[in-house]
């Protein structure tokens, strides 16, 4: 009877979320959407190496241009969508990607290259968008368990797309495979399109925010966070790689599939557990952590089987992390720049992936695999380290500067000024250790929806 009681109590903040209008079609649209996406990189990769004949170097050098081109475009998008709203960024991406996809398969490879960076500066912004609606659909109280669920969705489509890529090359060839990817990120641009989520609020269309310059937002505290995002991200594409080489080192290479996948599934736990907590921890606080626990995983030897347990501390953080960056963005960020600051954190999620790789390959050449995990986790550490200073000083400025200003009376604060504000001091207590003087909050007469995350 208390496991069922229990069950119910972690299960009923995504049975509310899911239940308000809307959440449920964008969810399922950006779990869908996302795959294709996902799938193109890995489908040129294996176009170059496998049709073209070419090495992987090269292989590499179309990947780095379509992921410099989406690293360019994920803000400029994001800008886009606050100015213009969301159909016509939508509709001329859509048509882009249309036009790549459909002469990609019979471009020669230097064409390719130049055709990749500009399809990755007009590539269809799902990522950052879908997060952005999230914003605008879900009450600011509910939105750690939305960006949860939207992190393990993620984690779905990352567990489906290189399979399923992978799969077709093979049984197609890359040539008919591109010409589907092409199809399916059509379909997805079309689907939202015709789904054309909103990006306010209800609150926010009824009174619109005036334009907020960067200065007023984009502070140090911000690329602070954005530091974080990128280490995430960094961490884990170096991981990946460095659990590809130690598998494959050890004459495990038929295991490499089951590995990530399960690797995946814990992600997929933590993130659910964390959507259901009753506070958020800071993202800061998540990414040392997951850092420091990835560093003990080079200490592992033997089979494949003690790869999966030594990854199950980091591997359910992993979730979690991503969805405090993302969560803690929305609350320090105003709605009228809401779209081009999750451009910003998409591009931040990219440059950690774009350097990820490379370092743990430099390390696994050097010394081996062992070491590249030690490397990767001690990195990430010393990262979040060096972002620490800026996170605490900025955030305590910032404070000191809002007590200076006279308080609105209670009732007259709006509501959803109050669930960021009260966000945003939950996040800094767990690194300041200030999280015991704030209240628990459990009543839900107190945790009124408001306005979405």
């Amino acid at each position: 009877m208390g496991a069922e009681v229990k069950t119910a109590m972690t299960i009923e903040p995504y049975r509310k979320i899911l239940g308000l209008p809307g959440v449920r079609a964008l969810m399922l649209v950006g779990l869908v959407a996302r795959i294709p996406v996902i799938a193109a990189g890995i489908v040129l990769t294996l176009h170059v190496v496998n049709t073209m004949q070419l090495g992987y170097a090269q292989a590499g050098l179309v990947g780095t241009a379509s992921t410099l081109g989406t690293a360019i475009g994920s803000p400029l998008a994001g800008r886009l969508i606050d100015r213009h709203g969301l159909r016509p960024v939508l509709i001329v991406t859509t048509v882009a990607q249309a036009l790549f996809w459909s002469i990609a398969p019979r471009l020669d490879y230097h064409t390719l290259l130049v055709g990749a960076l500009v399809a990755g500066v007009l590539s269809l912004p799902v990522f950052s968008l879908v997060r952005q609606c999230i914003a605008a659909l879900i009450p600011a109280d509910q939105r750690r368990p939305g960006f949860a669920l939207d992190s393990m969705a993620v984690e779905l489509s990352y567990m489906l797309a290189p399979a399923a890529a992978v799969a077709a090359v093979t049984a197609f060839g890359s040539r008919p495979t591109m010409y589907a990817v092409g199809i399916g990120v059509v379909g997805a641009g079309l689907a939202l399109i015709a789904l054309n989520p909103p990006t306010r609020s209800v609150a926010e269309q009824e009174n619109p925010q005036a334009a907020v310059p960067r200065r007023q937002w984009l502070r140090p505290r911000l690329f602070a966070l954005l530091s974080i995002t990128a280490v995430l991200t960094f961490v884990l594409t170096a991981t990946d790689l460095t659990l590809i080489a130690t598998l494959k080192g050890s004459g495990q290479e038929s295991w490499i599939g089951l590995v990530i996948a399960v690797w995946c599934g814990y992600s997929l736990i933590g993130g659910f557990v964390y959507g259901a907590l009753h506070r958020s921890i800071s993202p800061l606080l998540l990414a040392g952590v997951m850092s420091a626990l990835t560093i003990p995983v080079a200490l592992v030897g033997g089979g494949w089987w003690w790869l999966l347990l030594a990854l199950i501390p980091a591997g359910v953080l992993c979730a979690p992390s991503l969805s405090a960056t993302i969560d803690t963005m929305s609350q320090w960020v105003p709605s009228a720049a809401r779209g081009e600051a999750m451009g910003l954190h998409g591009t931040a999620l990219t440059v950690g992936v774009a350097a990820g790789a490379p370092f743990a390959g430099t390390i696994i050449d050097a010394y081996g695999p062992a070491w590249a995990f030690a490397a990767t986790g001690a990195a990430g550490v010393l990262l979040v380290l060096i972002a620490l200073p800026f996170w605490r000083l900025a955030g305590a400025g910032e404070r000191t500067a809002e007590a200076a200003q006279p308080a609105p009376a209670p009732e007259q604060a709006p509501a959803t000024e109050q669930a960021a504000w009260e966000g945003t001091l939950i996040a800094d207590a767990a690194i300041s250790g200030a999280g015991s003087t704030l209240p628990a909050a459990d009543d839900a007469a107190t945790r009124t929806p408001a306005t979405h995350r």
